[in-house]
């Protein structure tokens, strides 16, 4: 088997998942490089990995670039995805600034992978909260077609980082130290706008047109890249909530021709990287708790719309830091050697 020469660029939550991922799947790789913007020796599940310093002449020589990106901020492939590129490189990108560049494949390789074929250098990575909605509904879209889409999404603090992560964990250190007498958290140092612990917020990014925050255009831009429908009808809500790893979704649909929910489970049944989990009765249905750590994304709760012809409502749990980033990013390199 041929081997590659592949660079982990950004060692963060994401980045780590990668390397971890490129071992899980016996990623043909010939040399392995990992930068980021300060060199240093991390140990990862016992496995040693020496972190080189980010530069230019780093990438000689490198087939694939996966960069990890950072949601919200001006990530690595900014700096660095012309210069990987222009020493042969491809780059895999999971930060936000090159997604709904036209010159730049936005790929989910269960829905899109014929547009890696048109890359120029670089692939995109969609946000975490597109990627596990289309696995799902891409099946039902291409056999019943969707009109419309209304999306509330529960995401997790890992989603925002390491920070969040850490704060979450403070304040429920902190209110815990209480006695529990308050659910106000007195922490010193946030990174996110509102208190974690104990909450939940509907605010994730700033706000921007038509007052939807910049995570909720996200899901509207990318999936009408992803989905080559610009027609789909699609508005959401954007929710942080106090669940360490794990986005969870509420999505309702209405579809073009008339659909059954025994339709909808068996054809979800059979799709690539979906787990139907459904059946209320005995409370199965997917849950964060459960899944981190599961490369396919789950869905339950799939029921009917009593009021609405063609309506349906589901319930879509995926790992944020796999599916919905670094395993996302592994797999489009594995469609991209074959």
């Amino acid at each position: 088997m041929k081997k590659y020469n592949v660079a982990v660029v950004g060692v963060g939550a994401v980045g780590l998942e990668m390397l971890r991922c490129l071992k899980k799947r016996s990623f043909p790789v010939g040399e392995l490089r990992v930068f980021a913007r300060s060199a240093r020796d991390i140990e990862v599940d016992g496995e040693k990995y020496s972190v080189k310093l980010i530069s230019p002449e780093g990438f000689d020589g490198i087939d694939i670039a996966l960069f990890a990106g950072t949601e919200g901020e001006k990530g690595a492939a900014v700096t660095y995805a012309a210069e990987a590129v222009k020493r042969g490189a491809i780059v895999i990108d999971n930060g936000a600034d090159f997604r709904m560049d036209p010159k730049v494949p936005l790929v989910v390789p269960e829905v899109n992978a014929r547009d890696i074929k048109k890359h120029k250098g670089i692939i995109a990575n969609p946000n975490c909260s597109t990627i596990q909605m289309v696995v799902v509904l891409w099946p039902i879209y291409k056999k019943f077609g969707i009109k419309r889409i209304i999306l509330t999404t529960l995401q997790a603090s890992s989603g925002a980082g390491k920070g969040a992560v850490d704060q979450l964990n403070e304040e429920i250190s902190s209110i815990a130290s209480s006695g529990f007498t308050t659910i106000e958290a007195k922490v010193e140092k946030k990174s996110m706008p509102q208190q974690l612990a104990f909450n939940v917020f509907p605010q994730i990014g700033g706000f921007a047109e038509c007052d939807y925050t910049s995570e909720e255009w996200k899901l509207v831009r990318e999936t009408h890249k992803i989905m080559h429908d610009a027609k789909i009808k699609i508005t959401a809500t954007t929710v942080r909530v106090p669940v360490r790893t794990g986005h969870s979704e509420s999505i309702y649909l209405e579809t073009a021709k008339a659909i059954t929910v025994q339709q909808v489970r068996a054809l979800l049944s059979k799709s690539p990287g979906t787990i139907v989990m459904d059946d209320s009765r005995k409370g199965l249905y997917p849950m964060p708790k459960d899944i981190e750590g599961k490369d396919e994304v789950f869905v339950g709760r799939i029921r009917s719309d009593c009021f609405v012809k063609n309506g349906l409502w589901l319930w879509v749990v995926a790992d944020n830091l796999l599916k919905g980033a670094a395993l996302n990013a592994v797999q489009i390199a594995e469609k991209l050697i074959e």
